[in-house]
């Protein structure tokens, strides 16, 4: 299930940056973060696409939102300037963002590349 982020859960789960100057992943699993708006037509194409990944992954992988109207400083951190934006978080390594609402396939192909993650 898709869980939607505070900037108090993005702490504990994904990265304490406010103790942390680098990055360093707070989570058990890689996970998929979607930084929307309710307004956004591109992020509601993409909150079913990322629902069935939910159900397709499982425990494998946690995907969160994050809507930037409410923790605009979660925003703030991470440039997002457009949204929807999509932030991959591995297990170990860098995140890395993508702009725009992506395709299924493509987030297929980034979870297995970037994640590690199949099915």
């Amino acid at each position: 299930m898709v869980e939607h982020l505070t900037k108090e859960t993005f702490i504990e789960k994904v990265f304490n940056y406010e103790e942390n100057k680098d990055w360093k992943f707070e989570g058990d699993k890689p996970c998929l973060i979607d930084f929307y708006a309710d307004w956004c037509a591109p992020c509601k194409m993409v909150a079913p696409i990322l629902e069935d990944l939910s159900k397709e992954y499982g425990e494998k992988l946690n995907i969160y939102k994050i809507d930037t109207e409410a923790e605009q400083e979660l925003a703030g951190i991470f440039g997002v300037r457009s949204i929807p934006s999509l932030l991959f978080v591995p297990s170990d390594g860098q995140p890395q963002m993508a702009m725009g609402a992506l395709p299924k396939e493509t987030f297929e192909k980034a979870i297995k590349d970037v994640l590690g993650v199949e099915k």
